[in-house]
């Protein structure tokens, strides 16, 4: 009987500037220029960003006027989440080629594992690269690619070599290449746990790898644990084709502050037909609804409540959201709400993953 150890054969697909590059696909006139999908240089918040606005601080997440003023050439482009999902679907068709055990974490990024794949190939490195031209090759866009024995390292991985490269870290390689890793780089360490981490005196993975697991826990609870493990190349959680829905969302950026109630309802009951679509879709319901309300000084507030019983349907959600919306005074205008239904009645499904060992 051998003793070799068993290996888990893992790829993180991660496309490049996903939405971005949608639009540069379909529109010519942008390819080259630096584009902003979502927001405008007076309102909204930028959902991506091209390679070419990165290169002046564009990315997500900031609001349209900071894009516009380090970008000032900056091409803002509106989103077209049903043109992604297309393309993502055929991506998606792709990856099953090659496997079932897919796991989807968002329309442009995806875990397979290919310990046991349909090519009957033992070189997960090889099936990357494979995939990676298909992609091009089919879609017309390009994709990252990051292969190593758990989630953790091959998610960390595929951001190596971007855009159109991908990397892999066999298993001899993984203590070496996380001591070297700078801190800020670890999947799960956010910038105030890269701020904390820092003033801890940790900078790199061999400094984080020096600390005790009472230290980490002490200062990061439960994270701690996390960090302790993944550091020395831990991390057992298995690549599940049936990803769970935790939540289903719908929110909306106005153009214009709104500063009434009145108005805010009429808004919200829009939100709430999209909601119910989208639930429509998933067949499920929940338990917990959320409002979320983006203020104009972009401070952000949640208000929940949990009810005794399931629901999905648009009426009984508006009326618990209508409830959360009187809960309190607002404390300024308001630039964005969304609603949430959480807590729901999804039933977790088992993935079963056959581990053998094969060549990187």
């Amino acid at each position: 009987m051998s003793d070799l150890p068993i290996y888990r054969k893992i790829i993180h697909i991660d496309m490049d500037a996903f939405y971005a590059s949608v639009e540069q696909l379909d529109n010519p006139d942008l390819r080259g220029k630096p584009i902003a999908v979502g927001g405008s240089e007076n309102r909204g918040v930028v959902a991506a960003a091209s390679y070419e606005a990165r290169k002046f601080g564009v990315r997500s997440a900031i609001s349209g006027m900071q894009a516009k003023r380090n970008c000032p050439q900056l091409i803002f482009v509106r989103p077209r989440f049903d043109r992604y999902k297309e393309i993502s679907n055929k991506i998606h068709k792709i990856f099953h080629e090659y496997t079932d055990l897919v796991e989807p974490l968002s329309l442009d990024e995806a875990y397979l594992d290919v310990t046991v794949n349909k090519k009957g190939n033992p070189s997960a490195s090889l099936l990357a690269q494979e995939i990676r031209l298909r992609i091009f090759n089919e879609v017309g866009l390009t994709a990252s690619a990051g292969i190593s024995v758990n989630k953790f390292v091959a998610k960390i991985a595929s951001d190596y070599n971007k855009p159109n490269g991908q990397k892999t870290v066999n298993p001899d390689e993984i203590i070496p290449f996380l001591e070297e890793l700078p801190i800020r780089k670890f999947y799960g360490v956010g910038k105030v746990t890269t701020e904390k981490m820092y003033q801890l005196g940790i900078f790199t993975g061999t400094d984080l790898k020096s600390k005790s697991l009472e230290f980490l826990e002490k200062h990061f609870g439960k994270s701690g644990t996390f960090y302790y493990h993944v550091v020395r190349g831990v991390h057992n959680s298995e690549v599940k084709a049936d990803r769970i829905t935790k939540s289903v969302a719908a929110e909306h950026t106005f153009d214009v502050n709104l500063s009434s109630e009145i108005f805010m309802l009429e808004q919200l009951e829009r939100i709430a037909t999209s909601l119910d679509k989208r639930l429509k879709k998933h067949r499920v319901s929940g338990k917990t609804v959320t409002l979320k309300i983006k203020y104009s000084d972009f401070t952000q507030q949640t208000r929940s409540k949990t009810l005794p019983y399931f629901i999905s349907d648009k009426n009984l959600i508006l009326e618990t959201v209508k409830e959360l919306l009187y809960q309190e005074r607002m404390k300024d205008s308001v630039r964005l709400l969304g609603i949430s239904l959480s807590n729901l009645n999804t039933e977790v499904k088992k993935a079963i993953v056959v581990q053998l060992k094969f060549d990187f």
